[in-house]
């Protein structure tokens, strides 16, 4: 049987995937909500003290999952406040699966993106762009910066979609 904070956090996520597939943004204000839902329930299902930390665990690792990915531009800052609620709602144990889901299915959203659209050679160039320079550096030569331009992407992802899919498969996964 799903539990309130679960259901709430499906509910959210749909609406962000929603959200994200129509106007390529995740809204502030359902971040927002949802971080103030999750503190809600979690103060009204558990022992004292616990239920705040398991909230603010989950939101820092969350957050602190895909933060690198925004740093390296490879994802909008709204995905990483979405993680954020989503461990808000899980706890960091939890936020660590459905992020590696997360990216497990981003990574095939973006093959998809990638074979539908003919830009492969394009997709193959950035990541030897940005590979070359880490391979260098693993061989012992310095690390030198790699300059990105916004013109060089391949095409965004509708992340919250793959947020919302990690999410909902790690959650029917934990009752099966």
């Amino acid at each position: 049987m799903w539990n309130a904070i679960e259901l709430m956090l499906i509910c959210l996520v749909a609406q962000a995937a929603l959200t994200d597939l129509a106007l390529r943004k995740i809204p502030n204000v359902l971040i927002l909500s949802g971080l103030m839902l999750a503190l809600i329930l979690h103060l009204l299902s558990g022992p004292p003290g616990a239920p705040l930390s398991q909230w603010l665990a989950g939101a820092c690792a969350g957050f602190s999952l895909f933060l690198p990915l925004y740093l390296l531009r490879g994802m909008a800052a709204g995905d990483v406040k979405l993680m954020a609620m989503v461990g808000a709602f899980a706890g960091p144990w939890q936020a660590l699966e459905i992020a590696a889901l997360s990216t497990l299915v981003g990574g095939v959203m973006a093959l998809l993106m990638l074979s539908f659209s003919g830009r492969w050679r394009d997709g193959v160039r950035n990541l030897c762009r940005i590979g070359k320079p880490l391979l260098l550096r693993l061989l012992g030569m310095p690390l030198l910066p790699v300059p990105l331009s916004r013109t060089a992407s391949v095409g965004g992802i509708p992340y919250g979609v793959a947020i919302a899919l990690g999410t909902l498969g790690v959650v029917v996964w934990k009752h099966h």
